[in-house]
């Protein structure tokens, strides 16, 4: 046998195919790699443990599902109109009347409104599209991982995605975030495909998935572009003409399939459309690069909750927390998204370095597997730095972005690592289940109540799976870090040893490499696990309003126990004990009975679990909001939930005048709303779109939102409310809600709140149980 020449190592980079005796051990994670023109071949197990994985999910994401109730009215109320209106449906509009709109594109409020149309008006009608959604993108992961990891990178990406809390909380909500991660990994799928063969339709569908990102929700859709084009400009396998030829088709693809929504809004004669919500001027443009764009990154939003820069609170966020590399561990942040992180930042910076050699043009395979690690690895740092760092509106709910990037590394690395073998690799993958052990530790002593044998479970079954990993025998890693070469034949008695292991090593390398599956299977259950126990306590804990939260209650979080604003809450509001709000707020609505603020991780617990019930404004629940605790007052005139502000589980950040939450109707005040509403464009007019939603959901009549969300938009101005109640146009208003002295926050001075004015000293107030409404056809 030639010997190498000087300087070659005497082992191959990968280890050689093992014996049939091994392949069962082995298969998991070693992968067929596949070609441009076939896809790769399957182990038999493969199909029926992904359709597993994505059975489990459904019924995961399915279960209870319905014990949210409409979960964030402002969407629900907004599908709701779409359902009625095809004009609504079309501008995203709060009521079938098309007074305004929501402060987003409408995109993702279309799979939901169809389904309404469909089955009708209940919750889940609006929730299970976003449940599905959460499968497909468990299903579309699964694909792009497997392509060139295999099936058991896959399928280890898929159940991390799966199980990772904030992805949990978000496939089971009517917010736009379930639909845009949905569209963020088929466009990296569809980017990792046109990076296998150069074809320019995968980078067009990639654009198309961009354009409908962005009406979903605007910008951020376009985090992650420079990354990926940069990818692609370097590894694409076509010329570098074609690969930029190829990039501006795609951008035309983008800017046709998002950009034709906003044209005709743009066009369209303001007098015969709805407001554009969050706008200050009536622009979605505005809206895009203002309150839903750039002013996230500076903290510069007019109209927000904070309005606009200079918020009192932590770091350079503002109102909104700490600012920093370390933002999404904090309290609040990491429960949701971030246990599995360090993980795959570690995984990927083994991926990137054990295939930076690779040349597209020899190895083909490692070359694809590196540009994948470039692109989810781009996809995450680019979205990682900008929520650490963004001063604007930042909830904990947002992390989901990042879920699939996260679960997608961990997939890929550990794949990779496990089948490359050696003492190195090995290193890596042990040093990597002990730190997510740790970690996981960590996060999981925030809650010491919750729970408490999980956290020293995880802890040492974790260091025991380490231990475990670091074998040397594993995979022949002894010999290929130095140990004397045999003779390259078979071990005595047929033992399976590899070509290059010392006689008669076969029966230690295959112990090793039981041992060490069964240490990695110990290591991937210590990494799921906690993540696992967050999400089955989201799973079991009804949401709604408009900041939520996943997992139990955890000590030192930003809204108190559970998260919620920093600080414990909203920006200029004063802190009460332990997290929640000292006292009431003067608000709208129905004066709703909420939970008390958050008294504690114990309280906390027992007051959600004791609060989440049924769901309100559903029929035999009206006059309740779902998750609605009995008892200690939270927010006059505000929803108040379990727990009011800074307390977690459904409702948790109800109240502040119904701007979080929206108020309880009682059947009474439906009643009254309802009678003769046919004869009105409006049933009633409220301050603050989730004081409006509520009525309109309980009587499925549309309730004009008075300022928009926050209550701080010009619409309607005063004269033009006069002018339709002189109409006959509105029949009541509720009194109170978001939008006192000044009109709301950052926004237009006086709108909401002349309003307010004029229609008190104008009309006859109606009490109705806890409500206070005015008749605008009867003068005072």
């Amino acid at each position: 046998m030639t010997p190498p020449p000087s300087g070659t190592p005497a082992h191959p980079s990968y280890p050689p195919p093992l014996t049939s005796q091994e392949r069962g051990l082995a298969s998991v994670v070693t992968p067929q790699p596949p070609t441009a023109t076939a896809r790769p071949a399957q182990p038999r197990w493969a199909r029926p443990a992904l359709l597993a994985l994505l059975l489990v999910t459904a019924v995961l994401y399915l279960w209870s599902l319905s014990a949210s109730g409409y979960a964030n009215q402002f969407y629900s109320a907004a599908v709701q109109a779409g359902s009625e209106s095809w004009k609504a449906f079309f501008f995203g509009s709060s009521d079938a009347a098309n007074s305004i709109t929501v402060d987003k594109p409408p995109a993702a409020l279309w799979p939901m409104a169809l389904s309404v149309r469909l089955f009708g008006l209940g919750s889940w009608a609006i929730l299970v599209p976003e449940a599905l959604m959460g499968v497909a993108t468990v299903g579309v992961l699964y694909g792009a991982v497997r392509r060139w990891f295999g099936a058991g990178a896959g399928l280890l990406a898929g159940g991390a995605l799966a199980v990772t809390p904030v992805a949990a909380l978000m496939f089971r909500f009517n917010n736009p975030d379930a639909l845009l991660c949905l569209l963020m990994v088929c466009a990296i799928a569809a980017v990792l495909r046109a990076l296998d063969d150069g074809r320019t339709k995968w980078l067009v569908l990639a654009g198309v998935c961009f354009g409908l990102g962005f009406l979903t929700k605007t910008l951020q859709a376009w985090l992650i572009l420079p990354a990926l084009a940069v990818v692609y400009v370097c590894c694409a396998p076509v010329a570098l003409r074609r690969r930029f030829g190829q990039l501006l088709l795609a951008g035309l693809a983008l800017v046709v399939s998002g950009g034709w929504w906003v044209a005709i809004v743009e066009l369209w004669p303001a007098s015969s459309r709805p407001y554009i919500g969050g706008s200050q001027h009536n622009s979605f443009l505005e809206l895009t690069f203002g309150y839903n764009g750039f002013g996230r990154i500076t903290g510069n939003e007019t109209g927000s909750v904070g309005g606009g820069g200079g918020r009192p609170g932590g770091g350079g966020g503002g109102g909104w927390g700490e600012t920093g590399i370390t933002r999404l561990f904090s309290s609040d942040m990491g429960g949701q998204i971030a246990w599995l992180l360090p993980a795959a930042v570690i995984l990927l910076v083994a991926g990137v370095w054990v295939l930076r050699r690779a040349r597209r043009a020899t190895a083909a395979e490692q070359a694809g597997q590196r540009a994948e690690f470039l692109v989810w690895g781009g996809a995450l740092l680019t979205t990682f730095a900008t929520f650490s760092f963004m001063s604007g509106i930042f909830h904990q709910y947002y992390n989901i972005a990042l879920a699939p990037y996260i679960a997608a590394l961990v997939g890929m690395g550990a794949a990779l690592l496990w089948r490359r073998g050696g003492r190195g690799a090995s290193l890596v993958l042990a040093a990597t289940v002990a730190v997510t052990a740790g970690w996981s530790c960590v996060l999981l002593d925030r809650s010491p109540e919750w729970l408490p044998w999980l956290r020293w479970t995880v802890l040492g079954v974790g260091l025991v799976a380490a231990v475990g990993l670091l074998l040397p025998v594993r995979a022949g890693a002894s010999v290929r870090d130095g140990e004397p070469a045999g003779d390259g034949k078979p071990g005595r008695d047929g033992d399976p040893a590899r070509a290059g292991a010392p006689a008669g090593a076969g029966a230690p390398l295959r112990a090793g490499r039981r041992v060490a599956v069964l240490a990695a299977g110990l290591g991937v259950v210590t990494a799921l696990a906690g993540p696992l126990a967050y999400t089955l306590d989201t799973v079991n804990t009804p949401k709604s309003g408009s900041i939520i939260t996943a997992g139990p209650s955890v000590r030192g979080g930003m809204g108190g126990p559970g998260g919620g604003f920093p600080g414990g809450r909203p920006p200029g509001m004063w802190r009460g004990n332990n997290g929640g709000t000292a006292g009431g707020a003067p608000g709208g609505g129905q004066g709703a009975q909420g939970g008390q603020g958050a008294g504690g991780l114990q309280g906390s617990n027992q007051a959600t679990r004791q609060g989440n019930g049924q769901a309100g404004n559903q029929p035999g629940n009206r006059g309740r909001l779902p998750g609605q605790a009995a008892g200690r007052p939270g927010f006059p005139g505000g929803a108040g939930g379990p727990g009011g502000l800074g307390e977690r589980g459904a409702g948790r950040m109800g109240g502040m005048g119904g701007l979080l939450n929206g108020s309880k109707v009682s059947a009474k005040a439906e009643a009254l709303l309802e009678k003769g509403a046919g004869d009105y464009t409006w049933a009633a007019a409220a301050i603050g779109s989730q004081n409006a939603a509520s009525y309109q959901l309980a009587t499925q009549k549309p309730v004009m939102a008075i300022g928009g969300f926050n209550g701080s938009d010009p619409s309607p101005p005063l004269a033009q409310f006069k002018a339709q109640v002189a109409d006959g146009k509105i029949h009541y208003f509720v009194a109170g809600g978001r939008g006192g002295p000044g009109g709301g926050q950052g926004g237009s001075q006086g709108g909401s709140s002349k309003i307010t004015s004029w229609v008190t000293k104008t009309f006859k107030k109606v009490t109705v149980g806890s409500a206070t409404l005015y008749d605008l056809t009867r003068k005072a």
